[in-house]
């Protein structure tokens, strides 16, 4: 059975990210496309010459006979777009962030459930090949109880948009919801829930705006998260003066080191390295990850596998940027978390 999506909002992510692994399958056809952005007309039919081209979601979804949508918009639109699908009796891929607050989560949660509808996230960085490494060197107690993960983000600028757009929607509060910590803390909550396995019981943050270049939005995050028997520390930003991804890990037996695309790990009197190209800092769309995401995406449409543990997390990541968010306003005040069953999805450790 051949699956008919539909792409809703055809920048950057869409374009280069999941096109060319919706092209790659032969299980589904994306027939349509719409973006609120008219010039994107000529780039979709470029990637889609087969999609019909719509100048509205709302044209779009009351036109079309559709399995699924694939919405890459910006955040601040995720909860209104899902809401419309799920009521059309759709099934839901949606770029991160799924939702910018907890009450959103609650609400299109709720409304997939009512529907029996797969609500998925784009968890892409799972899926990188040195965070699979990781992931399984864990799992397999390399370097014991993991106690505590240092992670820094660096970046120079915000990531590129599509173009023929004039500003950045990522830096306009209005539409991205936030900066820095709405675009790469959200990677970083789902990938450090899984390396330490538990959920947070604490948070703090500080937001801050350290470019050269005046945002509306924070630039730079630094956040500190408690967990039952572990620690975390992030620091993301846009104002620095190199392109890197680096991290530690460290438990009761070793530490392990993640440098962009090598992991050192030094446990037993020994290192060991391995080579786990490309790095978590080349490029922003990543259409090598998106492969595993549309599988585990399509398995939940077919029902072949559940998508709630992929909804746990993003109850998880929209849990901790709105509690880090509100550390910020509060002068880093720390935090505590809500149990995990309080908001309304269930997670667990991976």
């Amino acid at each position: 059975m051949t699956l008919r999506g539909a792409i809703i909002g055809v920048g950057n992510v869409a374009l280069h990210g999941h096109v060319p692994g919706w092209l790659s399958r032969g299980d589904v056809e994306i027939v349509a496309a719409t973006d609120v952005e008219p010039a994107r007309q000529r780039d979709a039919a470029a990637k889609l010459p087969q999609a019909r081209w719509y100048e509205s979601s709302e044209k779009l979804l009351a036109a079309e006979t559709l399995d699924f949508v694939d919405i890459c918009t910006p955040p601040a639109t995720h909860a209104s777009l899902i809401t419309r699908a799920l009521e059309r009796g759709l099934h839901v891929l949606c770029e991160k962030p799924l939702v910018v607050s907890p009450t959103e989560l609650a609400s299109v949660s709720r409304l997939a459930a009512v529907t029996n509808r797969a609500l998925y996230t784009v968890h892409n960085w799972h899926h990188a090949p040195i965070i699979q490494r990781t992931s399984a060197l864990l799992r397999d107690g390399i370097v014991g109880r993991v106690q505590r993960v240092v992670w820094q983000t660096l970046r120079t600028e915000p990531s590129a948009i599509a173009r023929g757009e004039e500003t950045n929607w990522r830096v306009d509060p209005a539409l991205a919801g936030g900066g820095i910590l709405t675009d790469h803390g959200w990677h970083v909550f789902y990938v450090l829930g899984r390396f330490i396995g538990q959920w947070p019981t604490a948070v703090s943050c500080s937001l801050e705006r350290r470019g050269k270049t005046p945002l509306r939005v924070e630039d730079t995050a630094t956040v500190r998260m408690t967990f039952r028997d572990a620690t975390a520390e992030m620091l993301l930003t846009w104002a620095s003066t190199m392109r890197k991804n680096w991290a530690e890990v460290t438990g009761t037996d070793g530490t392990l080191r993640l440098e962009d695309d090598t992991i050192v790990a030094r446990h037993g009197g020994r290192e060991e390295r391995w080579s786990c190209p490309p790095s978590l800092s080349a490029g922003s769309t990543h259409p090598d990850w998106f492969h595993a995401v549309a599988v585990r995406f399509l398995a939940a449409v077919t029902g072949h596998a559940p998508a709630a543990g992929n909804l746990g997390e993003a109850s998880l990541c929209v849990t901790l940027e709105s509690l880090a968010r509100e550390s910020s306003r509060r002068g880093e005040a720390t935090l505590p978390l809500p149990a995990p069953w309080s908001t309304g999805v269930a997670w667990a450790p991976a």
